[in-house]
């Protein structure tokens, strides 16, 4: 009896195997491409091409070996999207029996996703399932009428896709994100739906967003709500497409955050942790990770946003900006304002390489704080940041100042130790693409003196310094006896750069402004005596 089972049983197995074999050649699926490529078109919007199709029963599933997408003719005349294969999951008993076609999923398999956007921030899939985009092809003359503009199955996913993200016209070479995955469950353009996607990014980084989405904006695709988690690994900054390299910022960043957008105002927090950190062109990787607390505001249609936190954390230094953005247009630009108040400089000195400020060389900052206010305006890669710093009570470790005022009489064989104490430094800044500007300058040194005055900093980091020095103790009163004069202020010019800066003294303008003032004097006293010597009529 059990072998007569199994006999039964292997003639049932190979009779559905024989069918499984036989289907493909008794259904001609080919005769359903008109219908899926007016479906999709009419939903998407745009032209929809399809290559020859075949069943597969096994998977359940028709799939075309070519895929095409049409793009918005306003962007491009080549396809938006084109695959090697698209499987389009089938309900196999009505496609058998009715010749039925209920599609249950859609699998694009390595698809080349073009991605563009213009200057004014509208992107080539804002017309994805627009009725003003491209215009859906007819079905077949006695197929099934087109259907409506929805498009609803119960899993959607794209795998290991190839997208090009690049502007139009073209300002750099696009930005290419590999191994791109989607999946979206019970997908629809008229209700919400959980969506996963993962991406390798430029380098060795990856991102994954999970979230809820749509419904599916009809009149623009890009402003669909959204709802979800984001994670940002290993992020090149360089290499990525949210700055511009002409900006010198570089480094490698995280983000771990929410995002959230009803399709007019989107929303972002979370926090970003970077490391070999760079800001400026001439700039070098800050030697130290950088946090940022980060909270901001988008206007999904106007381009615009608000910064409403961004708390820059190195070490205990703590560092707040706030203010706004306009994406607008070629380049974006910025009203920030940046706030810090007694910031340790032994923390903050492990950022200068990355704004392009250099200690002398061999030196290092230890103890003292900084205090800074700061307005940045402008496009991001020619801003203007303008403001003043206070520092106080500092140290720097390894410059000995003394020494390199040998070149003024009465400085050489000064000795002051290695280090340079800095009682206050206090000056107006102005910081831009041409370098720095220092004005109102005023440095208190106590085993030296007082200075004040102003200059430049250059990209390259050559100082310009004019000051006037007033130095304490027997060195001020050992020069203003050298060149025969009283006491007084001493012109200094302050050349080299900041890693070798020089020290000049200019004896010729100080001895020029001593006879002015005795003159001066000469005169008023002149004046004076002339008074008491006139004689009584």
């Amino acid at each position: 009896m059990s072998k007569n089972i199994f006999k039964i049983a292997a003639i049932v197995v190979a009779a559905l195997f024989l069918v499984a074999l036989a289907l493909p050649l008794l259904i001609d699926v080919n005769h359903f491409r008109p219908e899926i490529e007016s479906n999709l078109s009419s939903a998407l919007g745009r032209q929809v091409t399809l290559g020859n199709l075949r069943l597969g029963i096994l998977s359940a599933s028709v799939q075309a070996n070519r895929l095409s997408i049409a793009d918005d003719p306003i962007y491009s005349s080549t396809p938006f999207i084109q695959a090697k294969s698209l499987n389009v999951g089938v309900e196999l008993l009505p496609l058998i029996f009715s010749k039925r076609l209920s599609v249950t999923h859609l699998v694009l398999d390595h698809p080349q996703i073009s991605l563009l956007r213009t200057r004014d921030g509208k992107w080539n899939f804002s017309s994805l399932a627009n009725k003003s985009g491209a215009a859906p092809k007819a079905p077949a003359p006695g197929g099934i009428p087109a259907a409506p503009q929805n498009l609803s199955v119960g899993k959607l996913e794209i795998a290991d896709a190839t997208i090009s993200l690049g502007s139009v016209p073209p300002r750099r070479a696009p930005v290419v994100y590999d191994k791109v995955n989607v999946s979206a469950k019970n997908f629809s353009f008229t209700t919400p739906f959980p969506v996963t996607i993962s991406a390798a990014l430029p380098g060795v980084g990856s991102l994954k967003l999970d979230a809820i989405a749509g419904p599916i904006n009809p009149s623009d695709a890009a402003l669909t709500p959204l709802h979800g988690a984001v994670q940002l690994h290993q992020l090149d900054l360089a290499q990525s497409a949210l700055v511009n390299p002409e900006t010198g910022i570089a480094g490698i960043a995280d983000f771990d955050g929410k995002v959230n957008s009803d399709g007019h105002i989107a929303t972002a927090n979370g926090t970003v942790n970077a490391t070999s950190l760079k800001l400026a062109p001439k700039g070098s990787p800050a030697s130290e990770s950088v946090r940022v607390f980060l909270s901001l505001t988008h206007d999904l249609q106007s381009e615009t946003g608000q910064l409403t936190q961004a708390d820059v954390t190195i070490g205990r230094a703590i560092l707040r900006l706030s203010g706004t953005y306009n994406m607008q247009g070629e380049n974006t630009s910025i009203h920030i304002k940046l706030t810090g108040q007694g910031m340790p400089l032994d923390d903050l000195q492990a950022l200068l390489p990355a704004i392009g400020v250099t200690l002398p060389t061999g030196s290092k900052l230890k103890s003292g704080t900084l205090n800074m206010s700061f307005d940045a305006v402008g496009p991001v890669d020619k801003v203007v940041a303008t403001g003043a710093i206070q520092v106080s009570n500092a140290r720097l470790q390894g410059f000995n100042l003394n020494s390199k005022l040998s070149a003024i009489p009465g400085f050489g064989g000064r000795q002051s130790g290695n280090d340079t104490e800095i009682e206050r430094l206090n000056s107006e800044v102005r910081y831009s693409h041409d370098g720095i500007r220092l004005d109102k300058l005023d440095v208190a040194i106590p085993s030296i003196g007082t200075a004040t005055g102003s200059g430049t900093v250059s990209p390259d980091q050559r100082l310009d310094l004019k000051m006037i020095a007033n130095l304490s103790g027997a060195v001020g009163g050992g020069l203003s006896k050298l060149v025969g004069m009283g006491s007084g202020g001493i012109p200094v010019t302050v050349g080299g750069t900041t890693s070798n800066p020089t020290f000049i003294p200019d004896l010729e303008a100080f001895a020029g402004n001593q006879i002015k003032n005795v003159t001066s004097a000469g005169k008023s006293l002149g004046k004076v005596t002339g008074l008491f010597g006139k004689k009584k009529k």
